[in-house]
């Protein structure tokens, strides 16, 4: 028989806030996290705008010798994931910690440290490459070092599925755990890809915002005026257990995770198939798998990335699972303020959906001012909104034709 499994710990890097409730006060007030990119000189780059994180001192939660030999989305990752561990209050000492895995997403992985050691090999030749280039820059070494800072055990991986890695590795934590292969979890995704060889090819692909004169407004999914996406980074960690090991050791449960799907376009390396198909039927899996009806579902987090061909097939996507009832559905992109995380965007996305249901407040899509004829769906416009949600699901579709949802519901003891 499968195992129930609950949500009991989070943890959020974000650019509106570090902390869950930093990351969720924002949500709600409609902040936006973008702004001149500080990285670097953006001066030759069509786009000149993030999602930057501010103020993150990773001496905060790792040993700064340790930190020297993580790249930047690692330290993103062992943060939120410390953050996560402390929210659920589990004792590691006295847990069995070959039953408590990592699995963490990463959509690129170390470009600070790819683009720091290209330049030192042409400028300085191949014998002062660092000997931590390659552990550094790898994407599995957030999971790696993730297991390695609190002595986990049990299964590691990473999952890299592009802007869908951080869904797909809840999604699969969640099956393992659900097998009884785990009891515990960590799981969600990192990213840190604000460099400049990662933006160079994002902007060469024209699907980046070019809106530099006025950051705040860049991102604005569903929105008619949308001109692409804006990079964000950051971390997002959840901490799912068994119900059984949360209620020996009287943990608090946010929510239960019940439902998963994942497939594939096999469209195009980068655009989304025409009419959202299997998009919808993703979705459609992770609500079969969790044994409800598409009526029970109160709230959508999309995927929504402020493109145009994404928004619009994805409302498509809705239409066509959901009928009549894609009407009272509560549709949002968080994106509009944090913009796109890419691998981690599914991490940082799950906890706002999970917080959804525990505080009955929808978090709002910004900078939705002008409607788009095609689009007609509730997008939370502007405003957060004060709303029971008993069932909420979370989508991310990534380069390459990855999709996946994972299916949130209130915890019913």
């Amino acid at each position: 028989m499968n195992k129930r499994v609950v949500v009991t710990g989070l943890g959020a890097v974000t650019p509106i806030g570090i902390g869950k409730d930093a990351y969720w006060q924002a949500l709600l007030a409609g902040k936006s996290g973008i702004g001149p990119i500080t990285r670097f000189d953006a001066t030759d780059f069509s786009t000149q705008i993030a999602g930057e994180v501010k103020d993150f001192d990773p001496s905060l939660y790792i040993d700064k010798k340790e930190a020297k030999r993580m790249d930047r989305f690692t330290q993103f990752a062992v943060a939120a994931s410390k953050m996560a561990l402390e929210d659920c209050g589990i004792e590691l000492e006295q847990e069995d910690r070959t039953r408590i895995g990592t699995m963490i997403g990463a959509g690129i992985g170390g470009m600070d440290t790819l683009n720091d050691q290209f330049r030192t090999l042409f400028e300085k030749g191949p014998g002062r490459v660092s000997p931590f280039f390659v552990p550094m820059m790898i994407g599995n070494m957030a999971a790696g070092q993730t297991s390695i800072s609190f002595g986990l055990q049990g299964p590691c991986s990473c999952v890299v599925t592009a802007c869908a890695s951080g869904t797909n590795a809840i999604g699969d934590a969640f099956k393992i755990i659900e097998r009884g292969d785990a009891d515990v979890m960590l799981a969600g995704g990192t990213e840190a890809a604000i460099s400049p060889i990662a933006m160079a090819g994002f902007c060469s692909m024209k699907a980046m915002s070019t809106r530099n004169d006025d950051p705040l407004k860049a991102s604005r999914p569903f929105d008619k005026d949308r001109d692409g996406f804006v990079m964000g980074e950051g971390a997002g960690i959840l901490v799912l257990e068994s119900l059984e090991h949360a209620m020996a050791r009287g943990a608090k449960i946010y929510a239960e995770i019940s439902g998963y799907g994942t497939n594939a376009d096999a469209y195009h390396i980068t655009a989304v198939a025409p009419g959202g198909v299997q998009a919808a039927r993703c979705m459609e899996q992770a609500i079969r798998d969790a044994g409800i009806e598409p009526s029970d579902v109160d709230y959508i987090n999309a995927h929504g990335t402020s493109t145009g061909l994404n928004d619009k097939n994805e409302t498509m996507a809705i239409k066509a699972l959901f009928g009549e009832h894609a009407a009272k559905l509560a549709v949002s992109s968080t994106k509009s303020m944090t913009g796109h995380l890419l691998g981690a965007a599914g991490g940082i996305e799950a906890i706002a959906s999970i917080l959804a249901i525990t505080e009955s407040m929808v978090p709002p899509t910004i900078n939705y001012e002008t409607p788009d004829e095609e689009m007609d769906l509730d997008y939370v416009p502007n405003t957060a909104r004060q709303r029971e949600v008993n069932v909420a699901i979370s989508n991310s579709f990534g380069f390459g034709g990855h999709n996946a949802t994972v299916l949130f519901r209130k915890y019913q003891g």
